[in-house]
C-alpha cells in the first residue's frame, strides 16, 4: 500500500526535526539528564512538528539506550512504539473525544503502573477542542500526576486553552519553518526519491507551504504526480497559481489604466484551469509587498524574494504612492470577501474592482480622496502640474507671456539691452560650491542621500536614457536644502544638462524629499579625484554601508 511522502519522511529523532532547534535542544538536554517534566504543551501552526516531537519524546522517555538525547530506534520500547503496539503510549484526538467522560477514563487509568514501558504517555492532539467540563476534570490530574505518567498536549489555537491548563505545563512554541529550510529539505527528499526538482521550484513550494513542512512535502508529492521535471511553471500549473510576471504586468496595467490588458488578464484566468480567487489572493500579496517596499528601506529582510524579484518590485512600487496602494488594497480585500459569497460572480466582481482601481474619481471614499490628493501633491512638488487649456481668456494663466514683455519695452531702450532682459530668465542660476556650508575644519559636510535609489527609479519612468547616467552617480545633502549630485566624468554631467533631464531630476527629488528642490538647491558636478582617503571619506563610506 502506498505511503504518503510526509508520513514516510516523518522524523524519528530530534536531529531530523527541521527549523525547531530552539525546542529540540531543550528536549535533548532533558533526555540526557533524565529531567523530564510531567506535562508538556506544544503549540504552533499546522505542519510545524508538534505531533512529531510528541512521538519522539514518548519514545525517548521510554528508550533503553538513548543516543545524544534522541531515541535509539532499535530497543524493544522504540520498536513497539513505532509499530503502534505499545499500549502504554496512548494518542487521543480531542476533536472527536472532547467529552468529560473521555477525560474521566484517563483519570481512572493513570493510577495503574505501565504495562511494559517505563512511562505511560498520553498524547492529546488538538487539546483546545475539549469542553469546559473536560478541562476541569483534567486539571487535578495534570497538576499532580503519578510519577510514571507524562502528558503531552498539542494545539494550534493556544488562546482557546484555559490559563489553568497552560500554567501546569512546560510550554513550547513551534515557529513557522523558514522557506530556505523547507527548500533544502524538499531538495533532499526529491534527490532520494528520484524526483527532478528545480531549486526555484523548491523555493516556490516552500513559500506556498507558509512555514509548514507537511504541506510542503504534500505539494511536492502532488507535483511529482505529473511524472516530469518539477519547474516553477509546473508548480503554477498544478496548484493553479498565476506567474509572478503576469501579476506584475497586471499591476503595471492598473498604473497605466490599460483596461484592455486588465480585461484580457481576467479572461485568461477564467478560461484557464486557474481559480480567479487564487489569482486575487496573489494580487493582494503583491500589494502587500509593494507597501513594505514603500515604507521601509530594509524591505529585503521582510520579503521572501530573490534580489531580482526585489528589484522588479521596487520598480513597480514606484508607480504608486502609499495612499494609492492602501486604497487599492482596500478594494481588493472587499472584492475578495464578495467572491467568497455563495452566489458571487467572480469575473464581474474582478472586472469592476480593477476598473475602480484605475480611476479614483469613481469612488467617493476617504481612501480614494487621499489617493487623488497624494497624486496632486506629487505633481505640484515635481513641477508637472499645468493649468487647464480653455478658450475663455479668464482661464488663461496669470504670468505675462514673453511677447507682451517685449512690447512693453521703452522705445529709447537699446535693442541689445531689451534682448538681454528678455533672455535673462532662461539662464539657470548656479550656486558656487564655495557657498556651501563648511565644518570647522574647512571641509564640506556631505551626507549620503538615502532616497537616491527611489529618485533614480522615478526618473527612469520618465526618461530611461537620462536615468542611466544617474545610476552610477552619487548624491549627497549639504546643510538643510542643498543636494549635490556627483558624476563619474564630464560626459555624464553634460548629458544631464541637455533637454529637461535636470528638471525631471529636481521633480523626483522634490517628491522623494517631500519638499521643493529649487534650481539653486541642486548642484551637479564631477566627482573630485581622491588622492588619499580622508577621515571624512571614511565616515561617508560607513554611512553608505549602513
Amino acid at each position: 500500500m502506498h505511503q504518503a511522502l510526509y508520513r514516510k519522511w516523518r522524523p524519528q529523532t530530534f536531529e531530523d526535526v527541521c527549523g525547531q532547534e530552539h525546542i529540540t535542544s531543550i528536549l535533548k538536554y532533558e533526555a540526557d539528564h533524565g529531567a523530564f517534566s510531567h506535562a508538556y504543551l506544544f503549540c504552533g501552526s499546522r505542519g510545524t512538528g508538534k505531533t512529531t516531537c510528541a512521538k519522539i519524546l514518548a519514545k525517548v522517555v521510554n528508550c533503553e539506550h538513548p543516543v545524544n538525547g534522541s531515541p535509539c530506534g532499535e530497543c524493544a520500547a522504540c520498536r513497539s512504539i513505532d509499530s503502534g503496539a505499545a499500549t502504554d503510549v496512548l494518542e487521543m484526538d480531542a476533536a472527536s473525544n472532547n467529552g468529560v467522560d473521555n477525560i474521566r477514563d484517563i483519570r481512572d487509568e493513570v493510577v495503574f503502573a505501565p504495562n511494559a514501558l517505563k512511562y505511560r504517555v498520553y498524547i492529546i492532539d488538538e487539546v483546545h477542542m475539549l469542553s469546559g467540563s473536560a478541562f476541569n476534570a483534567l486539571l487535578k490530574t495534570l497538576e499532580e500526576p503519578p510519577a510514571h505518567v507524562v502528558f503531552i498536549l498539542a494545539t494550534t489555537e493556544l488562546h482557546k486553552l484555559p490559563a489553568t491548563i497552560i500554567s501546569r505545563c512546560q510550554r513550547f512554541d513551534f515557529r513557522r519553518i523558514a522557506t530556505p529550510v523547507l527548500r533544502d529539505r524538499l531538495l533532499h527528499i526529491a534527490k532520494v526519491e528520484g524526483i527532478t526538482l528545480d531549486e526555484d521550484a523548491a523555493t516556490l513550494l516552500g513559500k506556498l507551504a507558509q512555514g509548514g513542512m507537511r504541506d510542503a512535502i504534500s505539494l511536492l508529492e502532488l507535483c511529482a504526480g505529473a511524472r516530469r521535471p518539477i519547474t516553477t511553471d509546473l508548480v503554477n500549473e498544478t496548484v493553479g497559481l498565476t506567474g509572478r510576471e503576469a501579476l506584475l504586468s497586471t499591476v503595471r496595467a492598473i498604473a497605466s489604466r490599460d483596461y484592455d490588458a486588465l480585461y484580457a488578464r481576467v479572461a485568461e484566468v477564467v478560461q484557464s484551469s486557474m481559480d480567479l480567487g487564487v489569482f486575487w489572493q496573489d494580487l493582494i500579496s503583491i500589494y502587500r509587498d509593494m507597501l513594505v517596499v514603500k515604507t521601509t528601506p530594509r524591505h529585503a529582510e521582510y520579503l521572501d524574494l530573490t534580489d531580482a524579484e526585489c528589484a522588479q518590485l521596487r520598480e513597480v512600487s514606484g508607480l504608486f504612492s502609499k495612499e494609492t496602494i492602501l486604497y487599492h488594497r482596500q478594494l481588493l480585500d472587499s472584492a475578495y470577501l464578495t467572491m467568497q459569497g455563495a452566489n458571487a460572480l467572480k469575473r464581474v466582481t474582478a472586472e469592476l474592482t480593477l476598473t475602480r482601481m484605475c480611476d479614483e474619481s469613481l469612488s467617493t471614499t476617504n481612501e480614494a480622496l487621499l489617493s487623488r490628493i497624494s497624486k496632486l501633491e506629487e505633481m505640484l512638488l515635481s513641477g508637472r502640474f499645468s493649468a487647464p487649456k480653455a478658450g475663455d481668456p479668464d482661464d488663461e494663466p496669470t504670468p505675462v507671456q514673453a511677447p507682451e514683455v517685449k512690447a512693453e519695452q521703452p522705445k529709447n531702450e537699446p535693442a541689445s539691452a531689451a534682448k538681454a532682459q528678455e533672455t535673462k530668465p532662461m539662464v539657470a542660476p548656479r550656486t558656487a560650491p564655495s557657498a556651501a556650508p563648511v565644518d570647522t575644519a574647512g571641509k564640506r559636510v556631505l551626507r549620503p542621500l538615502r532616497a537616491w535609489q527611489e529618485v533614480v527609479e522615478r526618473v527612469t519612468q520618465q526618461d530611461a536614457m537620462s536615468a542611466s547616467f544617474l545610476k552610477t552617480a552619487q548624491a549627497y545633502t549639504e546643510g538643510e536644502r542643498t543636494v549635490i549630485v556627483r558624476f563619474e566624468n564630464d560626459f555624464m554631467l553634460m548629458m544631464l544638462n541637455r533637454g529637461d533631464a535636470k528638471d525631471m531630476l529636481r521633480g523626483a527629488l522634490s517628491v522623494c524629499l517631500q519638499r521643493e528642490v529649487k534650481e539653486k538647491d541642486l548642484i551637479c558636478e564631477v566627482k573630485p579625484k581622491e588622492n588619499a582617503a580622508s577621515a571624512l571619506d571614511e565616515i561617508i563610506e560607513e554611512l553608505d554601508q549602513e
